[in-house]
């Protein structure tokens, strides 16, 4: 958990107890956020502040059951819905966090606070759950329909994901965007159509060649045929472009976070006739995309990068806040 400003310790607990209406859920794995980072920053989240149990991408199996609860056993292999506890969100402020040995559900409801995931699932992969769901539901913002282009900018984690929503959904033509090399080879190998480097290539020029140019619209002419635009890279670089390249009826989603505000010329866009919606969180995606993580799985585990053991979290976490340092890092616990 995080102690204070910049720091962080592994912290004994008492088991918890389980009650007749709860679920006690062994973490085999959770992922590591940026917002993870952001916490150890400040010095945890208020109320908890010194003291912020961290973890918010959880997969774990079921070690007990309590005697009212119904639709799933002991031995299950489970993914959570951290913003459903009782007790806060896990991981973020709430009083549990999913880099624990147990996470108490309580008056847990199977569908609501968890659902099961098939044994063959790697519990790495399984931990994607929650990141995905935020993917999708910035997919779900751009309202995607089959046949349509996109491109989407970063290509961490949740561009990744948006990646394989979007072609998921019957997108014809998904672009990466991205000045990693790297980062971009593994956004082709998860199903992108095409990639553009931002730091050696015009994205507007390039787009046009993949996607057309769009008919002219009042004086918006010139533009690229791109239907669909996604920032995850939260940089003012691509909103810049996204303005600047967008035709007449284009949709912006918009998960990434921004630190800095950026200006925006509203006269400029008018006859553009822009979408612009941003995505937060996942108010149905959580477990949506469980199934989509279930059926594709081999594509989804190509985002972890790194798998850490919990012995190395201090490791882990360090290697999740260096830039470039790693694409996605989870940490491991071992079984029973």
């Amino acid at each position: 958990m995080v102690t204070a400003p910049g720091q962080t310790a592994v912290v004994d607990v008492p088991e918890p107890a389980v009650g007749p209406a709860d679920v006690l859920v062994r973490i085999r794995a959770c992922g590591i956020c940026g917002s993870d980072g952001l916490y150890i920053a400040v010095g945890g989240i208020p109320p908890r502040q010194g003291a912020t149990p961290l973890g918010h991408e959880p997969a774990g199996e079921v070690a007990q059951v309590g005697a009212a609860v119904t639709g799933i056993a002991v031995g299950d292999h489970v993914v959570l819905n951290p913003m459903a506890s009782s007790d806060g969100i896990i991981g973020s402020g709430g009083a549990q966090g999913g880099l624990s040995d147990f996470v108490l559900i309580r008056d847990a409801e199977v569908g609501r606070h968890l659902v099961t995931v098939p044994k063959h699932i790697p519990f790495e992969v399984a931990a994607l759950n929650e990141p995905m769901a935020v993917a999708s539901h910035a997919v779900n913002r751009l309202e995607p329909q089959a046949g349509q282009t996109a491109v989407v900018f970063g290509a961490g984690p949740i561009g990744l994901g948006a990646t394989i929503g979007l072609k998921l959904r019957g997108v014809a033509h998904v672009v990466v965007v991205d000045v990693v090399a790297n980062r971009l080879a593994k956004a082709l190998r998860v199903g992108a159509d095409a990639v553009i480097n931002s730091a050696e290539e015009d994205v507007a020029e390039r787009l046009r060649e993949l996607h057309g140019e769009a008919p002219r619209h009042f004086s918006r002419g010139g533009k690229p045929g791109t239907d669909l635009y996604l920032d995850a890279a939260g940089v003012p670089a691509v909103i810049e472009t996204v303005l600047a390249t967008a035709k007449h009826g284009a949709r912006l989603s918009v998960v990434a976070v921004h630190k800095k505000p950026i200006s925006v010329d509203f006269g400029a866009l008018l006859t553009s006739e822009l979408t612009i919606a941003f995505a937060m969180g996942y108010p149905t995606e959580i477990f949506e995309v469980t199934e989509d993580l279930v059926a594709h799985w081999e594509r989804y585990a190509l985002i972890v990068s790194d798998p850490v053991p919990f012995a190395e979290v201090g490791r882990a976490l360090e290697l999740a806040a260096t830039p470039g340092a790693a694409d996605k890092v989870v940490v491991t616990f071992p079984a029973a």
